[in-house]
């Protein structure tokens, strides 16, 4: 029944150059460290793919509060002059894709306030529910917003909180929404990070030794950034939980407890750099074990195992040494293509992912390819790419996924299309094989995706995208209903 719509809707003229699900965002903490501006940009350096739209860094030296942010990567807004106008010991940092919230300066990260609880500025990963009732009741208090995103909602609760200390209010405050967040804020002297009860999205604390036998602390989305700032990992943020760091010490306190874990899946499946720990666990390991998995489950005769670069190398090194087929970097990805380019006339087919991959065609000319990537999302991408392989002489191109099908939207950080849009959610994997043009086309399971992250109980993962069960009581019931039947 919705072949038919499928094939409508997803054309060979599709404008979407490469089609993955967006990521969320990144934040960083610093606290004690001299030069703390340059601190937080490297981090964010090292979480841009994280979030490629905006990116801010707010300072503070006990007294000021200063806060620079723009559009744009982060090399590109803070240069040397501008890092100099970011004096403090203090830092926290933000980069961004937006997921709640339109796409300008106004909703960049950090946001910074002035509040009855005084100067607070406010980096979120991850994406609040609920919160019409909330925004409403606040602005009925009083509130005036700046800005359209789910974060401002965070530090207008803690402004209009009842409790006297801050660390109360910002406690009380975290407990009223709900959703998707990690979180990092900043007050004239000290820094905060939180999670959401159910620790959707990582978080991370390390430790600096500073020369002079002082510590710096740091916080940050992944572990990848504390490599950069030569930072000891120490321990993730547990979910519920609001650290405080002040001239005094770090202190720990829990806001919410008792609910069950449900942490995102697809920060292993994709998001996360392969270098970081998150959750607990090397994102390489379990990359590496999702292809193992997916050659145990869909094996198939083929010459070569090649992966869709980047996101799909992981998986399909993990593949061949399971399966014994010979691993070769048959696509070539462009990695010095802008979020801008010229393109020629619409008529030259398939450009936009011409543009970023290449096939090595004296490696696929005449052989069985098996493809490699992490998840299908529209079907757009992998048309294209198996197209692309088969125009280079390969004699059969099989499909790998290293996930399930996706299936649901996502309401907790990540921008995923509606399920009208969603390939999988309209088509059969028979279906699905036929239009993207492949031999074959297989998933990884949902077991063995839980095996390969070590979660193989189903209680420590958010999987709602693959199976549309959430483990919040709220939906947007729209994205969910059914896509209507072809015409």
């Amino acid at each position: 029944m919705y072949a038919a719509m499928a094939h409508s809707m997803l054309t060979d003229n599709d404008a979407i150059p490469f089609d993955k699900l967006r990521e969320e965002c990144g934040v960083v903490a610093i606290f004690n460290h001299p030069d703390a501006a340059r601190q937080a940009y490297l981090a964010l350096y090292a979480l841009q793919h994280r979030g490629q739209e905006s990116a801010g860094i707010a300072t503070a030296d006990y007294e000021n509060l200063w806060n620079i942010k723009g559009m744009g990567l982060v090399a590109e807004i803070f240069t040397d002059d501008v890092l100099d106008k970011l004096p403090g010991p203090l830092a926290i940092g933000h980069t961004r894709y937006s997921t709640t919230g339109d796409s300008a300066l106004l909703n960049a990260q950090p946001i910074r306030v002035d509040s009855t609880k005084g100067l607070i500025a406010i980096a979120h990963n991850g994406n609040l529910v609920q919160l019409g009732n909330l925004r409403a009741r606040l602005e009925r208090e009083g509130a005036i917003f700046q800005t359209t995103s789910d974060s401002e909602i965070i530090v207008q609760l803690i402004a209009h909180s009842q409790e006297v200390t801050l660390i109360d209010a910002i406690a009380d405050s975290l407990r009223q929404v709900e959703g998707a967040f990690s979180i990092v804020m900043m007050t004239r002297d000290r820094i905060f990070a939180a999670r959401d009860a159910r620790g959707f999205r990582p978080l991370s604390m390390g430790r600096i030794a500073n020369a002079d036998g002082t510590e710096t602390i740091v916080f940050a989305s992944e572990t990848c950034a504390f490599d950069l700032l030569r930072a000891t990992y120490e321990r993730e943020v547990k979910p519920g939980e609001l650290v405080m760091v002040s001239r005094d010490g770090v202190t720990s306190r829990q806001f919410s407890s008792g609910i069950p874990q449900t942490s995102c899946v697809f920060e292993h499946v994709y998001f996360s750099r392969p270098d970081s720990m998150v959750f607990g666990r090397w994102v390489q390991e379990s990359r590496e074990e999702m292809g193992r998995q997916l050659a145990r489950e869909t094996p198939v005769e083929a010459d070569l195992v090649v992966p869709v670069p980047d996101s799909g190398v992981t998986a399909a090194i993990g593949y061949a040494a399971e399966s014994g087929i010979p691993f070769r970097f048959g696509l070539i990805r462009n990695h010095y293509v802008g979020r801008t380019f010229i393109e020629p006339e619409q008529r030259v087919r398939d450009f936009g992912v011409k543009l970023k991959l290449n096939p090595v065609r004296n490696l696929l000319e005449g052989k069985r390819v098996i493809l490699i990537d992490d998840s299908i999302i529209r079907g757009t991408t992998s048309r294209k790419i198996v197209r692309m392989v088969r125009g280079a002489g390969a004699k059969e191109v099989h499909l790998r996924i290293s996930c399930p099908p996706t299936i649901s939207p996502c309401f907790y950080g990540v921008d995923t299309p509606s399920k009208r849009e969603l390939i999988a959610a309209n088509q059969s994997v028979k279906e699905i094989c036929e239009y993207i043009e492949a031999d074959s086309l297989a998933y990884l399971s949902l077991d063995g995706l839980l095996q390969a992250c070590d979660g193989a109980d189903g209680n420590r993962y958010c999987t709602a995208c693959y199976t549309g069960v959430y483990p919040t009581q709220w939906v947007d019931v729209e994205e969910i209903l059914p896509a209507p039947a072809a015409r």
